[in-house]
């Protein structure tokens, strides 16, 4: 579908509907993502707890890009963009690690890099080389709550909003004095969008999840739970946790602010955490003196996603690789002086949302799968739809596209 060399046609759109089949299809496309929406908004990289020393380190990637999160020597967290300033090669190789030597050196001609990006060495270079100006290339990074957050842009979005929300529901939930107990990754053959949208609705949680369905109010209509959700409300409020909702997300932010979006829902009766018989997985976070059979969601950004509960909390990262492919990333933590094998045990911490990852990916690659058919049309979102909905229009607006059949330039 390109419009000549340097330029995409965008497909119109009607409101209210899912998007036209090129949006989850065309390369193009994809790359239009990749510069307009994804590489301009902050994503989560991952947890704190993950660097817990000076030389600790990790690799995200974002599309073809790859990012190597750090703790430097005085103890900052930087995100360098992993290509050498030489001829290009990646820097680093092993997924995570300790730096040797406190920095960096590229295995192809051994440039070497301290913790800060900044190029300690180069061998045989001419008088002329400007060392100052061979550093790796630092991306925006932000510590809130705990997250760690990327973003590309030079002049990223602010994030003064969703610090502020984050603080007042991650924070409650302790997430800053976290650490991470256990993590999976879900390769899913789909595009990005399918991914994110499907995670930003729960039409389809009864059908398809019924384990998250028999424990979640959110799984249901919302006036069959209002009920229960102003029940819910008292018995946190009876143990001092108030977390306000914040409808910040997509076209209701703030100009110049990150998308941020904060949403309390209870359990069903009879469960106090999101476990197999209902009971606690770990001991309480933050300031939870005990599960009180709620849960919180909170969302930044495009691909970052959370879900507190008051004894664990999971963090959802969905990286965008290709067109038709996404890793989905789950995170799971834990207070962080709890101890493996005596406060929780990894599996029955991890069983849920292994389960419905587990299920997400099949039905986002059938969803795909279908998507792919000549005959696809889009069809109307349902009423439990409208965070969906809110998100595609956000991403249009993003996209340059929110107008029918719009030119946008790629490059």
């Amino acid at each position: 579908m390109g419009a000549g060399a340097g330029r995409v046609d965008v497909p119109g759109v009607r409101p209210g509907y899912s998007l036209p089949r090129e949006y989850y299809t065309d390369p193009a496309l994809f790359e239009l993502d990749l510069e307009r929406m994804l590489l301009r908004h902050w994503f989560c990289a991952g947890h704190i707890s993950s660097l817990p020393r000076v030389g600790d380190y990790f690799l995200v990637d974002l599309g073809r890009e790859s990012v190597i999160v750090c703790r430097a020597a005085d103890d900052s967290v930087h995100a360098l963009l992993n290509v050498c300033r030489h001829r290009g090669s990646r820097v680093c190789v092993a997924r995570s690690g300790t730096a040797q030597g406190g920095g960096f050196t590229c295995p192809y001609h051994a440039w070497s890099y301290g913790l800060d990006g900044r190029l300690r060495a180069a061998r045989e270079m001419p008088a002329s080389f400007q060392r100052d100006e061979a550093s790796l290339k630092p991306l925006s990074v932000r510590v809130l709550e705990g997250l760690i957050f990327v973003c590309f842009a030079s002049q990223p979005p602010s994030l003064d909003d969703a610090a502020h929300a984050l603080a007042q529901s991650a924070g409650v939930h302790g997430w800053a004095q976290a650490r991470v107990a256990h993590q999976a990754t879900f390769e899913i053959h789909a595009n990005w969008k399918l991914a994110t949208e499907n995670y930003m609705e729960c039409y389809h949680c009864q059908p398809s999840h019924q384990e998250f369905a028999r424990r979640h109010v959110y799984a249901r209509p919302a006036a069959q739970g209002a009920q229960i959700e102003r029940a819910a409300r008292e018995r946190s409020a009876a143990l001092g946790i108030r977390i306000a909702d914040v409808n910040g997300y997509g076209l209701e932010a703030r100009p110049g602010q990150e998308s941020i979006a904060v949403l309390r829902s209870a359990l069903l009766d009879g469960h106090l955490t999101a476990s197999p018989d209902g009971q606690p997985l770990a001991p309480p976070m933050g300031k939870f003196p005990a599960c009180d059979g709620s849960s919180t969601y909170f969302d930044v950004g495009p691909i970052s996603d959370f879900l507190a509960y008051a004894d664990h909390g999971v963090i959802y990262r969905f990286i965008p690789r290709a067109v038709d492919r996404t890793e989905m990333e789950v995170i799971w933590l834990v207070r962080g002086d709890a101890v493996e094998g005596r406060d929780y045990d990894p599996a029955r911490l991890s069983w849920l949302w292994q389960v419905t990852s587990v299920e997400d990916k099949q039905i986002i690659e059938r969803n795909q799968e279908g998507v792919n058919s000549l005959y696809y049309e889009p069809g109307p979102y349902s009423l439990q739809e409208e965070y969906a909905s809110r998100f595609v229009a956000w991403y249009l607006a993003e996209l340059g596209a929110a107008t029918p059949a719009q030119r946008v330039a790629a490059r």
